[in-house]
């Protein structure tokens, strides 16, 4: 599972401390976005509190993350609720039939995420993969822009 794809601006880490991990070596950079992660801040303030871009935090965290130094804050990252997953599954079965719960169950897994605990920061990720699965272009456009309306309630 990639925690850092999608909009990563909402996502919340802290730092971790394990006794295994013998030394590491860690540039200016990568201290600095360290010393910022306190399970409180989203990625979104992170960014702003060091002036840099999400692109470079990005590649930063990805290197803090593979050497076990950060982790996601669980109750920190905001969740899709189950009135969310009934409304996407409403209009994917408009747009595809009976098999909608399936499909959206399938690519949920291919997220390496789960549906009880979907982050809300990748609603808009899943909406696109699913659209992409949408043959008919009139049911596509018209599953997209329903569900344009419902991602603007979940940002709010």
């Amino acid at each position: 599972m990639n925690v850092f794809a999608g909009d990563m601006a909402k996502l919340v880490l802290k730092r971790t401390v394990r006794a295994d991990l013998g030394e590491v070596s860690l540039d200016s950079e990568m201290l600095q976005v360290l010393m910022e992660l306190d399970g409180t801040k989203n990625l979104g303030q992170v960014s702003q509190s060091l002036n840099m871009n999400l692109k470079q935090l990005r590649s930063i965290l990805n290197r803090l993350y593979k050497l076990h130094l950060c982790e996601t804050a669980k109750d920190a990252i905001p969740t899709l609720d189950k009135s969310f997953f009934h409304y996407l599954s409403a209009e994917l079965a408009r747009a595809m039939g009976p098999i909608a719960d399936v499909v959206i169950e399938d690519e949920i897994s291919e997220m390496g995420e789960r549906q009880l605990k979907f982050p809300s920061h990748r609603a808009a990720e899943l909406v696109d993969l699913l659209a992409r699965q949408i043959l008919r272009e009139e049911r596509k456009v018209a599953f997209q822009q329903a569900m344009v309306r419902k991602l603007r309630e979940v940002k709010a």
